[in-house]
């Protein structure tokens, strides 16, 4: 598993809030709530999406729009068109016009779409936190788009599944193609992930955190020597090997420990410690709380 799986698992949707809106110009819409991520497309026609405090951005049919929350944003014909309803409030009830369906107009010629996610834990924080507030990027020919509209207005057994699944597969192309450009300057575990020498290291601490790696372990599975996957390891992600391994684990942990049956020495053998004083400092060193608090706080939240 890369690195970049591994921090979507968070990411995953799971009776995500997905509607489809028909509109013809003039046709603006304000979201002033906003979950931690929101996907948006336009599978028809053309629009802008403007996040407050950022440039209006053009949004043709079959581009992938990420909004990170909590900031509210607008979806419209023009970037000068007033909004006309809040999706967020109950009152837009008003305009439903079918199953997950809207209506400023019914016959429309143009189809936005809205895809939200409830994201949790600190796995996926790594990835939330490498993202701009909001974004645009093309699909190219995206079928999933098409495939997505369509599915949106069914109310069939396992309805719910498929869109979350056709929603997940466009968050992936969506990141995909926003890493990949100049700008985006994503960081250094995701520009690592194609280094033939860092690459299988940052995979190997992803897909077993609780082994008890060592450099000399890691160096052999780049091929290289100890000393090269160092130095190599630290230019490309910012940090030594075990220190990376180290922030990894303590993010696995922080998420083991929100779960109800699960106990501090379980989560601690989970990350590779058999001795709990021993994962209690590291966590409290990387995480600012000792392990005990932070599963108080995180099930509450």
């Amino acid at each position: 598993m890369d690195a970049l799986t591994d921090l979507l698992r968070g990411f995953r949707a799971n009776g995500a809030l997905v509607c489809r809106s028909f509109a013809s110009p003039p046709w603006s819409m304000r979201y002033s709530t906003t979950p931690p991520l929101t996907l948006v497309t336009v599978s028809h026609g053309n629009g802008w999406l403007i996040a407050d405090g950022h440039e209006p951005m053009r949004l043709r049919a079959g581009d992938l729009g990420l909004v990170r929350g909590p900031v509210g944003f607008v979806l419209a014909d023009d970037p000068a068109t007033p909004p006309q309803l809040d999706p967020t409030t109950v009152e837009c009830d008003e305009w439903r016009v079918g199953t997950r369906t809207y209506g400023l107009r019914p016959d429309g010629d143009a189809v936005v779409i809205t895809g939200s996610y409830e994201v949790r834990g600190s796995v996926s924080d790594r990835l939330l936190n490498a993202l701009p507030q909001a974004f645009v990027v093309p699909c190219g020919p995206c079928q999933t788009v098409d495939l997505l509209a369509e599915e949106i207005a069914k109310d069939q057994p396992g309805q719910d599944g498929v869109l979350d699944r056709l929603l997940d597969l466009l968050l992936v192309f969506a990141l995909r193609e926003w890493f990949d450009r100049p700008e985006a300057n994503p960081p250094g575990w995701y520009r690592a992930l194609g280094d033939p020498v860092v690459g299988p290291a940052l995979r190997a601490i992803h897909d077993q955190p609780g082994r008890t790696w060592t450099v000399a372990e890691l160096a052999e599975l780049a091929g290289v020597s100890r000393a090269v996957l160092a130095k190599r390891f630290a230019a490309q992600v910012g940090v030594p090997p075990l220190t990376y391994l180290t922030e990894w684990r303590m993010s696995v942990a922080a998420d083991l420990l929100a779960q109800p049956d699960a106990t501090v020495h379980a989560v601690a053998r989970a990350v590779g410690y058999t001795d709990g004083f021993a994962f209690s400092t590291a966590f409290k060193r990387v995480r600012g709380v000792r392990p005990s608090d932070h599963r108080v706080v995180a099930l509450r939240a």
